[in-house]
């Protein structure tokens, strides 16, 4: 029941009895296979190729596993490589071996290679080198100076360090730097991409610039069933039509017509009545005829979408062989033939009229509206031109002129009229590269979701993270290397380690005694984590937190000196029973503030018991700067076993998760601590109400979507389960007479949804309301009356009785 993509897989302990646990190879042997399904099976060729891609990782990945070359659960998991190097890593937090700022040199080295005129095997080595020259450094400090550079990944950024400390005489220091990554000049990029414009970041972010918006323009396929349905209408429709008229000029008599008589059984029969064809030919028909057929003919090699000319029930197709004898040789008809023909005609014009009827007119008419339905791909073919005109590493302050309606040359391209308005899927996606405050993009629907605003936060904070940075090249430099820390993919760790941190790259640390923190940078800093915390949990009040957004929430609680315990998100998969101390600190903030409330009360939760439990015993082995020191809270795993059934230790998921599910329980997964050191109740106390409802609302939404795979339906109950939690925690916060008109609002709610639904759901509301009554749960969370709603359980969960698996 894990979604392996969405977690941070940080601080899993490890079982104490074994020691180390490696990651399973068979977790990458699982994504090898899905990958080479898709490779082969999937409809979209872009779509194969990247998946292509990601098999060629996940068998390196596995191949290394096995061979031993990877070690894959540590900090380092690459032989001889330190944590600091920015590592390719892939689903679930497996690393593939590969440097993110190794491998193949890019387009700008390339183009640096072929200026300098550089030869030889070690051109890497060489291009970082250079940068150590007289004129390399004057190169590196005019970009410090003019703010021209891009850093993609933190590396780099160093030999931006070692110009900064050489302009300001801080020698000794950028050769102390050298000294640690120049055996990996070989190896890594430690320099940056020169570019000719400045980058600037502040309050305003985007979710991608506009070469990306670009990109996935140009990428959006051609849908595939409208080009079908345009080709049917536009060319092979007229041909019909043409051919049809042709042919009942050789009618002898009335054209042909279909009666309908009811024979006995009420079954229809149909009588074709009226004249027959290919029975007289007027002066210059086959000099008419013969360029139809050869029009027929040459479409038919051209235009290969629609089926109708080919299927062998259309009327269309079974009439072009007909037609051709017609042409070249009628005294070849056949009976037969000739009434088949005669039946095809008696069905078109039963259907149609005569062609260039007026039936027929107005059928054809209608159908040439049908044909100009708007393409996607062409449209976005016709809007791209209006962003090349704007920087392509930055995003959009203005996007009102890109979104305006089609011009005249831009519609002709699309087929459409002047001034015709963009479909919606192109404004939004044209709309993403808008460059606008968190705030706004959420109001606007642009940000969607915490992992989205976990995305495009770094681009805030690097520079409240730099404020505190007197030299503002330094300031600008530090702020850049900071994005690009904030892009490197989380590692799969065991046995309680951390997730390597800014402060450990090595051009970080030679910089570090320059910032001074201030009271004001440090008010500035809380302000913004208010307003992150609070946007975050208004916005998306259902979703617990993204492990992604709490690594930006503690960089900005470290800027304010305020002591939250932010726990993640813990991988089911791979956890062995243990904490670290910081989840009994969050417990214990949750203690103080939900004694004795509806929360305690339903999920039966005695506080006085956690209070009562010992903090971790000090670690007494410590290596500077950033190893984990082994201590962790066997009272508190001890307590969250108790509470979830569990007697002994698992490598079963679902176990697993029924033990990290109390822990949620216990530290409120968050909320709690937030709550109380950022003082948010004040803050959201006019929103709890309707954060409740929108949790609620969601719950029954989502539980009724129906999932064909059985291990979506697991996920759909755990989120659910989840949601509901958040839930209860903003009712716990509200007066008794809030809680109250919530219940009558959910009654209302429930009774409104499907019948099905609405009974199955019944309990998880009433057990709801005997919390809210005064009759909560026994010790242990178990309800007197109604259902606990959890999201783990061993056996079939109650919402999904009576499901199939």
């Amino acid at each position: 029941m894990v979604d392996h993509s969405a977690l941070d897989r940080e601080g899993a302990g490890s079982n104490p009895a074994s020691g180390f646990h490696p990651a399973n190879p068979s977790y990458a042997v699982f994504q090898l296979a899905r990958a080479l399904t898709t490779a082969h099976e999937h409809d979209d060729p872009d779509t194969r190729e990247r998946a292509k891609e990601k098999a060629t990782k996940w068998q390196t990945v596995f191949e290394k596993m096995l061979n031993g070359s990877l070690e894959v659960g540590t900090r380092t998991p690459v032989p001889d490589t330190p944590e600091w190097v920015t590592l390719e890593v892939v689903t679930g937090g497996f690393a593939t071996g590969a440097f993110l700022a190794g491998g193949p040199l890019t387009d700008h080295e390339r183009a640096l290679t072929e200026r300098l005129a550089l030869r030889g095997n070690d051109i890497r080595l060489q291009l970082n080198r250079y940068f150590l020259t007289d004129q390399g450094l004057s190169e590196l400090q005019d970009a410090l100076r003019s703010g021209r550079f891009e850093i993609d990944v933190p590396e780099e950024g160093a030999l931006l360090v070692v110009a900064w400390l050489l302009i300001n005489g801080h020698a000794q220091s950028a050769r102390d730097l050298l000294d640690r990554i120049a055996p990996f000049f070989t190896t890594l990029r430690f320099f940056p991409l020169l570019v000719d414009r400045p980058r600037r970041f502040g309050s305003r972010v985007f979710i991608q610039d506009v070469k990306t918006t670009i990109r996935k323009l140009d990428a959006i396929p051609p849908n595939q069933a409208i080009l079908t349905q345009r080709e049917a209408l536009q060319v092979w429709t007229p041909l019909y039509d043409e051919l049809v008229a042709l042919l009942l000029e050789t009618v002898e008599g009335d054209p042909p017509a279909l009666r309908r008589n009811h024979a006995a059984g009420g079954s229809e029969d149909q009588h074709v009545s009226g004249g027959w064809p290919c029975q007289q030919y007027s002066n210059g028909w086959p000099e008419r005829a013969q360029p139809l057929l050869q029009r027929i003919r040459a479409s038919q090699s051209e235009h290969k979408l629609s089926a109708k000319p080919s299927h062998r029930k259309s009327n269309f197709a079974q009439l072009i062989p007909l037609f051709e004898k017609c042409v070249t040789d009628p005294a070849s008809l056949s009976g037969r033939e000739v009434g088949r023909i005669r039946l095809s005609l008696a069905r078109y014009v039963a259907k149609r009229g005569l062609p260039n009827g007026a039936e027929c007119r107005q059928r054809r008419e209608k159908q040439h509206e049908q044909a100009q339905t708007p393409v996607y791909s062409d449209i976005a073919k016709a809007v791209v031109p209006r962003l090349r005109h704007f920087p392509g590493d930055q995003g959009l302050e203005q996007v009102d002129p890109v979104l305006a309606p089609l011009n005249a040359d831009e519609a002709r391209v699309c087929g459409l009229r002047s001034d015709s308005p963009l479909p919606e899927p192109i404004r939004r996606r044209i709309e993403r590269c808008l460059c606008e405050t968190v705030e706004i993009l959420v109001e606007r629907g642009l940000i969607t979701s915490g992992d989205m605003l976990a995305e495009v936060l770094p681009q805030m904070t690097s520079g409240l993270r730099a404020a505190g940075i007197a030299d503002p090249l330094l300031r600008q430099l530090y702020a850049a290397i900071y994005r690009a820390f904030r892009r490197r993919r989380s590692l799969l760790l065991l046995n309680l380690q951390s997730q390597v941190k800014i402060e450990e790259l090595p051009w970080v640390q030679a910089v570090e005694s320059f910032r001074r923190e201030d009271i004001s940078t440090r008010d500035l800093t809380r302000q913004t984590l208010e307003e992150v915390s609070c946007l975050a949990l208004s916005s998306f009040p259902h979703a617990i937190l993204p492990n992604k957004l709490l690594q930006e929430i503690r960089a900005l609680a470290k800027g304010t000196a305020i002591d939250i315990p932010v726990v993640d998100e813990l991988a089911a998969d791979i956890f062995m029973g243990e904490f670290s101390p910081k989840f009994l600190a969050a417990a214990k903030i949750a203690a103080d503030l939900l004694a004795d409330s509806l929360y305690a009360r339903y999920y039966g939760v005695d506080y006085a018991e956690i209070q009562s439990l010992p903090d971790a015993p000090k670690s007494t082995t410590r290596r500077w700067p950033f190893s984990l020191a082994r201590s962790t809270t066997p009272e508190f795993a001890g307590l969250c076993m108790s509470r979830a059934g569990v007697k002994q230790l698992s490598w079963d998921p679902a176990t697993n998760g029924m033990v990290i599910e109390q822990q949620q329980i216990l530290t409120t997964q968050n909320l709690a601590p937030l709550f109380v050191r950022l003082n948010l109740t004040d803050l959201l106390e006019p929103q709890l109400p309707e954060m409740a409802r929108v949790c609620f609302d969601w719950i029954c939404r989502r539980l009724q979507v129906k999932a064909t795979k059985w291990h979506a339906r697991l996920i759909m109950v755990k989120n659910t389960a989840y949601a509901w939690r958040q839930m209860v925690f903003y009712l716990s916060l509200l007066t008794e007479s809030q809680q109250a008109a919530f219940l009558s609002w959910a009654d209302e709610q429930l009774a409104s949804q499907r019948p099905a639904f609405r009974d199955t759901f019944q309990p998880a509301l009433d057990g709801l309301r005997s919390a809210l009554q005064g009759d909560g749960s026994k010790p242990g969370g178990k309800l007197r009356r109604g259902r606990q709603f959890l999201g783990w359980s061993k056996k079939k969960h109650w919402l999904l009785e009576g499901r199939s698996q």
